[in-house]
């Protein structure tokens, strides 16, 4: 195997863990302020959905994808799944 594709898989490992974390952290974490405070609770979900698309779009750029694909889907699905508990 090459360096480069250890390297771009580690990256884009790295990248995962440190993405999903927050995007997932503040989807859940919503859910609970949007009780109290509707305002906070949307912003917070809305920030979810902009760390994991933008997760999932730094993965594809490691790899030398295309931006406009399908795995994005992937960056909002903890926003959608949150969504119907916030809004």
């Amino acid at each position: 195997m090459r360096i480069e594709t250890v390297q771009r898989w580690v990256a884009s490992a790295i990248l995962f863990h440190v993405g999903s974390v927050p995007a997932v952290t503040l989807a859940v974490y919503s859910i609970g302020v949007a009780e109290t405070d509707y305002g906070k609770g949307v912003g917070l979900w809305f920030m979810s959905g902009v760390i994991g698309l933008l997760t999932v779009a730094g993965i594809l750029a490691i790899f030398q994808r295309s931006l406009l694909s399908p795995w994005l889907i992937a960056g909002a699905l903890p926003t959608a799944i949150t969504g119907f508990y916030v809004l």
